[in-house]
């Protein structure tokens, strides 16, 4: 199964463009933070992730603040001719919660 769920910060939102079919597409960069428990330690988490919002998910994603946290759903998948991961977003909602480590 292909299916991540993740809190994250909008960081760059790019401009909202089309595909050849004429779907809304919007490309952004997340930012996560987080403290993790791991092989019994906490360690500190951080990473920097691609991702992409399609039709009527991406002009909604497209009116939020650069800066605002939300828990985003989607899957995983590189870009062709590419091995580099994009986080396909499929939902988001208000993080839940935001501020917790």
């Amino acid at each position: 199964m292909n299916q991540v769920r993740l809190s994250a910060r909008i960081v760059e939102l790019g401009a909202t463009r089309h595909t050849p079919a004429g779907v809304p597409a919007l490309d952004l960069q997340l930012e996560h933070e987080s403290r993790i428990e791991e092989a019994g330690q906490t360690r500190q988490v951080g990473l920097a992730l691609k991702a992409v919002a399609l039709g009527a998910l991406a002009e909604r994603l497209g009116r939020q603040a650069v800066g605002s946290n939300w828990c985003f759903t989607g899957f995983l998948a590189s870009r062709r001719n590419s091995k580099q991961v994009v986080f396909h977003i499929q939902d988001f909602q208000q993080d839940q919660f935001q501020g917790a480590s």
